[in-house]
């Protein structure tokens, strides 16, 4: 949900005109909080919902809704031009996935961008998200990054747009290869001024910032970049052993340690995946009160691992759900792996709570 109006906002009267009855709606059922409440009254003005009013006096004008109301679902981690790969089978772990995922890469230009995010993002309206967070990292040809906007647009999806920073292909001095060259902006100053241009040329869309990964990104960048930014901040973190295990070998540190030395773990920060964290780690998150995107469809597709969901939850982290790769899109699917893959890997079940696993959906929060 989005926040409510500033205030000096008009407020709905209950007038013989009535405000505007697409702007009220009367649910046989929503869910309010945790509980399910019967002929719930739900204002809104200017496309931003207002009160949410159970068991109140059912104005005339209303539009009525029946059944069951849910919120609107928040897809916290998208990759929109993975959707390609839906149904490959090629590469027998993460690393050979990767490798078709930039054979896709290669491929794609500004128009043909643009149909497939705007085909992915209408998928997503279909299955009840209304909001995305798109960490969008192929940025060249020029071109790019406005597709992916206007894709947004197309659809009628709310977008935030998470500008990523990719300048390394891992922590030794290996070049990048061809199809990373489109990922990078050279530099840290580099990565800034093409954002810079992108959020001049969109200032109505709302922006975050993405370190790719620590393999992608040095620390020293990190921590410039986590300096200069003030908004939401997103970035991939011990999604596989190999990275972790590179990392204590670069650094002495997992790529935690290294992330909370940089001053990148705030809570602005969304940390994806978190499945390989340490039991510190997870410690160091949850000092910070940074959230944890987890991506279930995506981390089962490609033998990633269980992530330590209640773990994190426990130490006090903030849940959301991204559909990621979009082997599958469907957040309530991904609620349910939540549970079902900590079952699998605990031998316990009604590990979470239904209600904390739909606000999960909802970017970690509900109204």
């Amino acid at each position: 949900m989005r926040p409510a109006p500033e205030a000096g906002d008009k407020p709905f009267t209950d007038g013989v005109a009535g405000p505007d009855p697409q702007d009220v709606w009367a649910a046989e059922l929503a869910l309010v909080g945790n509980r399910v409440e019967r002929d719930v009254v739900i204002r809104a003005h200017a496309g931003i919902i207002t009160s949410v009013e159970p068991g109140g006096v059912v104005p005339p004008f209303a539009r009525r809704r029946a059944g069951l109301t849910l919120p609107g679902l928040v897809n916290d981690h998208s990759h929109a031009f993975h959707r390609a790969l839906r149904g490959t089978t090629g590469g027998r772990d993460f690393w050979g996935w990767r490798r078709q995922m930039y054979e896709v890469a290669a491929r794609l230009d500004p128009d043909s961008y643009l149909a497939l995010a705007r085909a992915v993002y209408r998928e997503m309206l279909l299955a009840g998200i209304v909001h995305v967070c798109e960490f969008h990292y192929l940025h060249q040809p020029t071109g790019m990054d406005d597709a992916v906007i206007e894709a947004a647009a197309q659809a009628g999806i709310g977008l935030t747009f998470l500008d990523a920073c990719y300048l390394r292909s891992g922590f030794g001095a290996e070049p990048l290869d061809a199809v990373q060259q489109r990922f990078c902006d050279g530099d840290v100053d580099g990565w800034w001024e093409r954002g810079a241009a992108v959020r001049a040329r969109h200032p109505d869309v709302v922006f975050g910032a993405a370190i790719h990964s620590v393999r992608a990104v040095d620390a020293r960048s990190m921590a410039r970049l986590a300096e200069g930014w003030n908004g939401p901040l997103h970035l991939h973190l011990s999604e596989q052993p190999e990275e972790n295990h590179a990392c204590l070998a670069a650094t002495g540190s997992t790529p935690a340690q290294l992330c909370a030395d940089a001053g990148v773990l705030s809570p602005r920060t969304t940390v994806v995946h978190a499945t390989h964290v340490t039991d510190a780690d997870i410690g160091r998150l949850a000092a910070a009160s940074c959230g944890v995107c987890l991506c279930p469809t995506t981390e089962r597709d490609l033998a990633d691992g269980v992530g330590p969901a209640s773990a994190l939850v426990t130490a006090g982290c903030r849940l959301s759900l991204g559909s990621d790769s979009h082997a599958v899109v469907d957040l309530f699917e991904e609620a349910r792996a939540v549970e079902m893959d900590e079952r699998l890997a605990t031998g316990r079940r009604g590990v979470h709570d239904p209600g904390d696993l739909l606000a999960a959906a909802c970017g970690g929060r509900m109204l």
